[in-house]
């Protein structure tokens, strides 16, 4: 297939899934009390890095999203780690050394635990004082060697897993929290986007999305469908397009500055959702499902595009993360060359898609999984896998 110029091949990671909890974030503390999987060391990242982004540019996979931990960086309010700073500068530096441009994003779903026991996204203040200024110090500290910001991961999705009783710190399940974190970090994301393209380098969105298909006339089904439309498509797209957020549960927030603020409108893809009888079920029904639960399926990614294109004309999307969790390396192979299709044919369409991100590079720490599903095209040991060359066959090609 033939690509257009400048596409971006690439790859993603967070770093508690690489490197491993930060002993002062929410999340060690949440390892340590039962809830998930013990994250150790990650995949060895933290001292590995150099060889990996070496591998990834032998593949042709030449950009790379990384996230610097705020709880590295920052363990205590107002004391930041000079040895945490320092080692992230030698990943950057690393990376742009092996022709990797590095993108960085600041935040992947763990937080600081001085900030979380603060109250965390749920306070205003918070997100306006701590946040802003973290922020500002990543744009400073980090912006002569990152190539690109992607600020907030799933940035929908976060008050869901952390508020929806989803089983991400602090683990609480309750409709008005779950409604103003969403609120927050739309926010904080904008917010964060608007202050690092001052660096001078892209910032793209990072969001969640999958289209959804209503299996039945039911009445719950529609609901439904309506319910995961506005949270996890209208409020990211108003608050882009329009300059107004609205979140389900809370008052619409007027902030016309923050229209257009990522140069690229970026997401991630792993499954479309059917809803039968008011529950969200794998869709197509008789798609093979993966070890987490939902239908594999790339022609969903032909639905999202296209979604975009009819909500979005004329901005640059930017597909953030692709991936299979699965043991067979030929079903990843197989995933990789039916997305990689379809995003060929969505071109074709006039789709103005820049970039490819697979996730992930090595195999990590997957959350509440632990080490029990693996999405790397290459293993923990740094063996490549074959699906690899799927990308780089592709990322290879005459331009």
């Amino acid at each position: 297939m033939r690509w257009p110029t400048g596409f971006m091949w690439g790859t993603g990671a967070s770093s508690t899934q690489t490197e491993g909890a930060a002993p002062a974030s929410d999340w060690w503390e949440w390892e340590r009390s039962g809830h998930a999987p013990i994250s150790g060391e990650g995949n060895g990242f933290a001292t590995r890095y150099a060889d990996d982004f070496t591998a990834l540019a032998e593949l042709g996979l030449v950009h790379h999203r990384l996230s610097i931990e705020w709880a590295r960086i920052e363990p205590a309010e107002g004391r930041r780690d000079p040895e945490a700073v320092a080692h992230a500068r030698d990943v950057l530096r690393a990376a742009n050394d092996a022709g990797v441009t590095p993108w960085v994003c600041l935040h992947h779903f763990t937080l600081p635990r001085w900030f979380a026991e603060r109250g965390g996204f749920l306070v205003d203040a918070n997100r306006t004082t701590y946040w802003r200024r973290h922020v500002e110090f990543m744009a400073e500290t980090f912006g002569d060697l990152a190539g690109g910001w992607k600020p907030v991961n799933e940035t929908n999705y976060y008050a869901g897993i952390a508020y929806g009783g989803r089983g991400w710190p602090p683990g609480r399940f309750d409709r008005d929290e779950r409604a103003l974190a969403a609120e927050q970090i739309h926010l904080a994301s904008a917010e964060a986007a608007s202050m690092l393209r001052e660096t001078g380098a892209p910032v793209a969105s990072i969001f969640g999305l999958s289209c959804e298909v209503a299996l039945d006339d039911d009445e719950a089904t529609a609901k439904t469908v309506r319910s995961l439309r506005a949270i996890n498509w209208d409020a990211a797209i108003g608050l882009f397009r329009d300059g107004v957020l609205r979140v389900p549960g809370r008052q619409p927030v007027e902030r016309p500055e923050l229209a257009g603020c990522y140069d690229l409108f970026g997401f991630s893809y792993y499954a479309t959702s059917g809803v039968a009888h008011g529950r969200v079920v794998p869709y197509p029904v008789d798609a093979p499902v993966s070890p987490l639960g939902y239908g594999i399926w790339a022609e969903g990614l032909g639905l999202v595009l296209d979604r975009l294109r009819e909500e979005l004309p004329g901005t640059p999307l930017l597909i953030d993360e692709y991936g299979i969790g699965t043991a067979e390396d030929a079903q990843r192979a197989r995933y990789l060359e039916d997305g990689l299709r379809v995003v060929h044919e969505a071109l074709g369409r006039g789709v103005d898609v820049r970039g490819f991100f697979h996730w992930t590079a090595v195999d990590n720490y997957e959350w509440l999984h632990g080490y029990d599903v693996a999405f790397g095209i290459i293993d923990i040991d740094r063996r490549v896998r074959p699906s690899a060359r799927v990308l780089a066959t592709e990322a290879r090609s005459d331009n």
